[in-house]
């Protein structure tokens, strides 16, 4: 008598094993990190004051936000230019830290400052990668 024979069950190469990879490592880094930048900015916004419910939710709609923005451009980022990606990061970084550099009670344009050395930072060190590891 005769039978099937047992199907071997391959995993998935590709593309969508690709995409399906990168979904996970992207929201897991996107998460951690949100969690960082929403913990950082409700301490600052803080200022050393009394904890309150206003604090924390601060903190997590600036995590929710940082970390929306951050799993996009990963999902998004491969798609596009390497320059174009590279600025995206570099705009997301420097806007990033000069607003929380903001939450210190320092002037505007200190924060305008050192949000965009450290856009122009991230930036090029994104070109650098994206330039070197094309694919």
């Amino acid at each position: 008598m005769a039978h099937a024979a047992p199907v071997a069950h391959r995993r998935p190469r590709g593309p969508t094993a690709q995409a399906h990879h990168l979904d996970r490592g992207a929201l897991s880094r996107a998460l951690l990190l949100g969690l960082v930048y929403g913990i950082y900015a409700a301490f600052m916004k803080r200022q050393m004051g009394p904890v309150d419910a206003g604090n924390v939710f601060y903190g997590i709609l600036c995590g929710a936000l940082f970390a929306a923005v951050m799993f996009t451009l990963a999902r998004v980022g491969p798609r596009m230019m390497r320059e174009a990606r590279a600025a995206a990061y570099g705009s997301f970084g420097g806007i990033a830290v000069g607003y929380l550099y903001s939450l210190t009670g320092d002037s505007i344009l200190r924060s305008s400052w050192v949000g965009f050395i450290t856009g122009v930072g991230v930036g090029v060190v994104a070109f650098y990668r994206y330039y070197t590891h094309e694919t």
